[in-house]
């Protein structure tokens, strides 16, 4: 998924992510506003996890899509 169209679909996709990731708040996918390096940037903050486990999870999520 390119950068425009995940932005576009952010609000959409905000519900399934809180799922998918319980620990970001409302207030984390709002500042996210559907850039993937913040998604992943956020996802590092939140789980302690590294870069690369970050965006992984971020692309499988967003695999989805």
């Amino acid at each position: 998924m390119n950068s425009d169209t995940l932005k576009g679909k952010w609000k959409q996709m905000m519900g399934d992510a809180k799922k998918n990731w319980g620990k970001l708040t409302d207030d984390d996918l709002q500042q996210i506003e559907g850039r993937k390096d913040k998604l992943v940037g956020k996802i590092q903050e939140r789980y302690g996890s590294t870069r690369e486990d970050a965006e992984r999870q971020a692309d499988d999520w967003l695999g989805k899509y």
